[in-house]
């Protein structure tokens, strides 16, 4: 029984996230990187500009959300330990969809459609998504019951 406790003391702590070390760096090395470029981008970009394959970027990125809507809706359904990163990706596609959306349109009519998108669609499902990435204690606790069953199995 002695032997039980002392594995089970050895188990990672939950709520730290095992990465590998040069993780860290590298996405503060991004972070910092995304300043000049978002200043330089800030004053060389066209204010106004028409775009080639607009309707393929849209309706791509359109596809890339309803994928994304049906893993999340998949692994809702199926309990599956992939829920909270598939409705952390849909409620931040979610977000982009809202603000390119409105920042985008053109004109006053369109301009409101887009804002009434975003409030009546848009930021709820998205709020949905973040409810479910933050409902965390739950998962936590759910995420390592699977790490202690997996440990037993081991065990044997």
């Amino acid at each position: 029984m002695d032997e039980t406790i002392g594995q089970e003391q050895s188990l990672p702590d939950p709520e730290q996230v095992p990465l590998p070390r040069w993780v860290t760096p590298v996405l503060t090395v991004a972070a910092v990187a995304l300043v000049p470029w978002t200043l330089w981008l800030t004053f060389s970009l066209p204010r106004q500009r028409i775009a080639s394959n607009y309707d393929v970027a849209w309706v791509g990125f359109d596809i890339a959300l309803l994928a994304a809507f049906a893993a999340t809706s998949r692994a809702a359904w199926r309990g599956s330990r992939w829920l909270v990163p598939l409705a952390a990706a849909t409620g931040t596609m979610l977000l982009c969809d809202a603000w390119f959306d409105i920042v985008t349109a053109h004109g006053a009519e369109e301009r409101l459609e887009s804002v009434l998108s975003a409030v009546f669609a848009e930021l709820p499902l998205a709020a949905i998504c973040v409810f479910i990435v933050v409902d965390a204690e739950r998962f936590r606790h759910a995420t390592v019951a699977r790490y202690k069953a997996l440990v037993r199995r081991r065990r044997r």
